[in-house]
């Protein structure tokens, strides 16, 4: 499965956890892939358990660089889209920033709409500038 692929999937599971936050993302995935939706793989896996492990520090990352969005008012897809960036960014260190950015907007532009493609990449741009220096 490609890295696209894969970070749908984590993508999913994210968005969903929005919906379902008592219930554990790795029980979740395992599901998904129990029924035929995912697609066993590591990197899906991987993201979703830094993502458990760090949503504080990266929610807490997103709503300092989110200049007039708090956070519980952004675009549920919007925020599923940022934390896994956002994850990537900070925690899978072999992956470009860049690339990281652009598989971000281009979610956002199948699961969202163009404007919350520019607020992303607007979003994870300045984050990704405090992160080089």
């Amino acid at each position: 499965m490609n890295r696209y692929k894969a970070r749908e999937q984590a993508f999913i599971i994210i968005f969903q956890k929005n919906f379902t936050k008592d219930t554990d993302t790795a029980e979740m995935f395992d599901f998904g892939v129990s029924v035929g939706i995912f697609k066993k793989d590591e990197f899906s896996e991987n993201i979703i358990s830094i993502l458990d492990e760090n949503q504080e520090k990266i929610d807490s990352l997103i709503e300092e660089n989110s200049i007039g969005w708090p956070i519980g008012r952004l675009p549920k897809v919007s925020l599923a889209i940022l934390r896994l960036a956002v994850c990537e960014i900070l925690y899978i260190e072999d992956i470009p920033i860049g690339v990281s950015i652009n598989e971000a907007v281009e979610l956002a532009k199948k699961y969202a709409t163009v404007e919350d493609a520019s607020y992303i990449n607007g979003v994870l741009g300045t984050i990704a500038k405090t992160k080089e220096l």
